[in-house]
């Protein structure tokens, strides 16, 4: 794999409370298991790409406090240049509070810090590097701004962009046509097409209105019940790995790291998605963010298992 998968999006440092159940509004739980990890969906996303195999470079920005040092070392550790992520003075890199219960789910507070200074100047700064890439991964944790001029950026350069619209926040949906492959969750698809989506049937239509807004291909992700998968051939479901979910946390960036890596090696949109969901069954496994998400070698030996 010769040309670069180019991740630009957001860092966090996560601090996470497991516990038996959610609060409810007032509610204090008191039975809590406490870690520190590191998070942000596009952090996620590059550290799976990097752990499933990817050459990844990652454009992002992370603040003066103590733990920027320890994130970016653990970026290295999973096999992500660094050298495009800026570092900025006097504001801490972003932070999120996650509150983990009963099935994996999750509360989830998230504080942008440093993640809202990459700019969309900052963005045509590494125009070389979009060119260049076999694929650009975006997620929606960084500024509008940013994200639209990445994508008129690589539609100029030809370069195909996979955008996982996640969290959901206002967006022009016009924007799609520069879209190589839209992902989003049930939540997500809803607020892109309008389609309240709660079933397959439902994730087909959703799928196809993404498809008509201008996505060359658009994948609903289903959780347990696996993905729909809308091209301009087809809308297919490919179903997901069962397994008991510990933490869902990263799940879904899990997915979306490990599906660019296997497309950038030239495999199936098919076989993509069949990879990119044993690396997120692997990592509802397990808890926190990053550390939950898998190498290579665990993702083809679970998936060889399933044969």
């Amino acid at each position: 794999m010769n040309k670069p998968i180019v991740v630009i999006g957001s860092s966090n440092i996560d601090f996470i409370m497991k516990m038996d159940h959610l609060p409810a509004r007032d509610e204090t739980v008191v039975n809590a298991v406490f870690m520190q990890t590191f998070g942000g969906k596009g952090a996620n996303q590059a550290v799976a790409a990097g752990r499933a195999g990817g050459n990844v470079i990652f454009v992002n920005c992370v603040g003066d406090d103590p733990y920027a040092e320890r994130m970016l070392a653990g970026f290295r550790e999973s096999r992500i240049n660094t050298d495009f992520i800026y570092r900025d003075s006097g504001i801490s890199s972003g932070t999120a509070l996650v509150m983990i219960g009963e099935g994996g789910h999750n509360y989830l507070s998230v504080a942008p810090g440093a993640n809202g200074l990459l700019t969309p100047e900052r963005v045509e700064a590494v125009r070389d590097l979009i060119a260049d890439a076999a694929y650009v991964l975006m997620q929606f944790e960084i500024p509008p701004a940013s994200i639209a001029h990445a994508l008129d950026i690589a539609a100029e350069v030809g370069t195909p962009v996979v955008w996982n619209y996640a969290p959901a926040l206002p967006f022009d949906a016009t924007q799609l046509n520069k879209v190589s492959i839209v992902i989003a969750n049930e939540v997500e698809a809803a607020a892109l097409t309008g389609i309240f989506v709660a079933d397959r049937t439902s994730a087909e239509a959703a799928a196809q209105k993404l498809r008509e807004l201008g996505a060359q291909t658009a994948i609903i992700t289903l959780g347990e019940a696996g993905s729909v998968v809308a091209t301009g051939e087809e809308v297919q479901h490919i179903p997901a790995f069962p397994v008991e979910p510990l933490d869902t946390t990263a799940a879904g960036d899990t997915y979306c790291g490990c599906l660019v890596v296997a497309l950038a090696e030239g495999q199936s949109l098919a076989d993509a998605v069949r990879f990119a969901s044993a690396g997120g069954a692997l990592c509802v496994q397990r808890m926190g963010a990053q550390p939950s998400i898998p190498w290579r070698d665990e993702i083809e030996a679970f998936l060889q298992a399933r044969l």
